[in-house]
């Protein structure tokens, strides 16, 4: 089969497309999926640059949907999953044509959902949804900052903390990326290119902060970052598109009492009941049309590299997809 491949740590220029990687085979416990789209993320660059440590080589990309081709014989019925579905996988390996996945970590669509839609939900939507609802529980009335509002994932964010009732302040980059958060239900929003962000949201708080902020920006906005939540609030930074952030001292917490969280999606949903449920509650809104995926480029397998850089310049709005077959 066709995948893509990481050989070694490096830029864009190491990854490597293989025609003729092994098709793999499910195992008793897995289902082997044919896949159609797989989305394109930060976590991609992290691996690829060594950042997030991997056993290399190793096929690139953590997110995909297509159909199931074959079921593992110990597959509970009861997750009724069956040849010929239409299902969304978080696994390593999502760059290729198959991939073999644990069955408890499979997300079967609903009808109305498209298997496009399916790719660009698995990491990101549930990494959103999980910030809202365990990370920081969004409720009603909050004042919530939500950093790079026009992204994918900051898009996503937006609308989820919309329908839950908050006030939304996004950020972004460029006149042209306002109106993309606009578009998502923000409330207000900051061009941190001509505007202090700290000094913004103040004023748009009366100097209390925000209940939470929600940053994937890591080092560059850090500092700010915490200054922006408010006492007692929550700051969840949950990325490091700037780099990583180090030489924190909690201590400074204790000046406003500020809860600390540093989450990744695999530990929201370790459990298959964990999965299920934040799975069925993301794909719901998106059948009710409350939760739209904002699609940015589309790439092939050939231009993965392309989509990688393009997404660590900022020189994206939405979500980046690549097309498999």
């Amino acid at each position: 089969m066709r995948a893509v491949i990481i050989p070694e740590t490096g830029d864009s220029k190491v990854l490597r497309l293989s025609d003729n990687t092994p098709k793999p085979a499910a195992g008793p416990t897995e289902v082997l999926v044919k896949l159609e789209y797989a989305g394109v993320n930060f976590i991609d660059v992290y691996q690829r640059t060594g950042l997030y440590k991997l056993e290399l080589p190793v096929i690139a990309g953590r997110e995909g949907a297509g159909r199931i081709e074959e079921i593992g014989s110990d597959v509970p019925a009861e997750y009724d999953l069956h040849v010929g579905d239409a299902v969304a996988v978080f696994a390593q390996g999502a760059y290729a044509e198959y991939i073999a996945v644990a069955a408890s970590g499979v997300m079967k669509l609903p009808p109305n959902v498209p298997v496009k839609d399916g790719a660009a939900l698995m990491l990101q939507g549930l990494t959103a949804w999980t910030m809202v609802k365990d990370a920081h529980e969004v409720k009603p009335g909050e004042q919530i900052l939500i950093q790079a509002a026009a992204g994918g994932t900051g898009g996503l964010l937006v609308q989820m903390a919309k329908h839950l009732g908050a006030t939304v302040i996004g950020t972004v980059s460029s006149e042209e990326k306002a109106a993309v958060a606009f578009g998502h239900g923000a409330d207000y929003v900051i061009n941190y290119t001509q505007s202090n962000v700290l000094e913004e949201v103040m004023k748009i708080t009366n100097g209390a902060g925000c209940h939470a902020v929600l940053s994937g920006i890591g080092k560059a906005t850090f500092a700010d970052d915490l200054a922006c939540t408010r006492r007692k609030g929550t700051f969840v930074t949950y990325g490091n598109s700037s780099g990583a952030v180090e030489g924190f001292r909690p201590l400074e917490l204790s000046k406003k009492n500020v809860k600390l969280v540093r989450p990744t999606l695999g530990n929201y949903i370790t459990e298959r009941e964990e999965f299920v449920t934040r799975s069925q509650e993301m794909l719901d809104l998106v059948s009710r049309g409350i939760l739209k995926v904002a699609y940015g480029k589309e790439y092939d397998m050939n231009s993965i590299g392309r989509a990688q850089d393009d997404l660590a310049g900022k020189q994206t709005t939405g979500k980046l997809i690549v097309k498999i077959q």
